[in-house]
């Protein structure tokens, strides 16, 4: 099926064999095999090809539909290609790395909210209720509309300011002396962030003063879970969060950068540092956990998270809860697709763990798939 050599099916079996010769205590029969595959031990314990059309027609239907499950669910998790090019092009730094460069950030983020376009006002005037107004929009320019005064632009003002501006103007026009003004901003419009990835709700959502990274989080319905192919919740996730920010919005410096936010350490450690303050146009993108998988002859078939650290197949095996008896152990196959291309990596996990080839042990990558066949015997 895989157009490999006579020796490598050879190995396999003859491998196959003596697996089944110490399940069943056929010592003699064990010794004699083993006599022969030290002759043929000595080739490939990895083998990398390129996967041909029929090249899954041995495993089961469920093993089949497992894999084709996997397949769906990474395309489903394929970060947008303008956003990932975005990303891949844009200078990143940590949280601690940010606030060193850009000190002032902080300092900048008011108290109270800044009025922008499209944003909504009830402006109260106590003294003569008929000037009130419900309902006012700001148009796109930041200019609002006021009776007896006309236009004022209100871009950038805090709604404390918005009302003593218009006390001064009604005074200075002689309608009204010492008015007494109250503004509040009945819909928040003109401050959005985009909030994607894995959370329940992603979207576009208004901007309130001061919120920060949590505060977006939550208006997305936070951070959703997933259940894996064995059936069991897992958290999707990964560990780090991006903001994907816009520097000087609207200028001809306007540039982007991305911040890395340590997502486990905001959410389990409680390392407000990473709850940055959020800014109008940032994009809040929590990528996927990065996942490999393993169906067939293990014990705990599944969906597994890649550690911080290298894990090699021998480990996966382990973490699946190992080889069910039946397993062809020496027939493992590594499903990884690189540059497009998919491959077929069969590993001779015996030569591995038995003949001190640990060097030889294949590091698994992110939506890598470990197939474990059944044996023949």
């Amino acid at each position: 099926m895989y157009n490999l050599p006579l020796s490598f099916y050879l190995k396999s079996a003859i491998a196959d064999c003596v697996a089944a010769a110490k399940r069943w205590g056929l010592i003699i029969v064990a010794v004699a095999v083993c006599t022969v595959a030290a002759c043929v031990t000595t080739g490939d314990v990895v083998k990398v090809e390129i996967v041909k059309a029929d090249a899954y027609k041995d495993l089961k239907k469920s093993e089949r539909t497992a894999l084709e499950k996997i397949r769906k669910s990474s395309a489903a998790k394929k970060v947008d290609s303008k956003l990932s090019n975005v990303i891949d092009k844009t200078p990143q730094l940590s949280v601690t790395e940010y606030l060193e460069k850009y000190p002032e950030t902080s300092a900048r983020v008011s108290k109270n909210y800044r009025v922008g376009g499209y944003d909504v006002l009830n402006i109260m005037i106590y003294e003569e209720e008929d000037l009130s107004r419900k309902a006012l929009q700001v148009s796109a320019d930041g200019f609002i509309t006021f009776p007896l005064i006309g236009r004022l632009k209100v871009d950038k003002l805090t709604t404390a300011e918005i009302g003593k501006l218009i006390a001064n103007k009604l005074a200075r026009e002689q309608f009204l002396l010492d008015a007494h003004v109250s503004v509040m901003v009945a819909d928040y419009r003109s401050k959005r962030v985009l909030v994607l990835g894995t959370v329940n709700n992603p979207g576009s959502y208004a901007l309130r003063a001061r919120e920060r990274v949590l505060d977006a989080l939550s208006k997305a319905g936070g951070l959703w879970r997933r259940t894996g192919i064995s059936g069991k919740s897992s958290g999707s996730a990964g560990k780090k969060g991006l903001i994907i920010r816009t520097q000087n919005p609207d200028t001809p410096q306007e540039s982007k950068i991305v911040i890395n936010i340590d997502l486990k350490g905001l959410l389990e450690d409680g390392d407000q540092i990473a709850n940055l303050y959020m800014q109008d146009k940032d994009v809040l993108f929590i990528p996927a956990a990065e996942h490999f998988y393993i169906i067939g002859q293990v014990r705990e078939p599944g969906s597994f998270a890649l550690t911080d650290r290298e894990i090699t197949l021998v480990e996966a095996i382990s973490r699946a809860g190992g080889f069910t008896p039946i397993a062809a152990r020496n027939r493992t196959r590594i499903i990884r697709v690189e540059a497009g291309v998919e491959k077929i990596i069969t590993v001779n996990v015996d030569a591995i763990t038995d003949a001190g080839k640990k060097i030889q042990d294949v590091i698994i990558q992110p939506n890598d798939v470990i197939v474990v066949p059944e044996s023949f015997f």
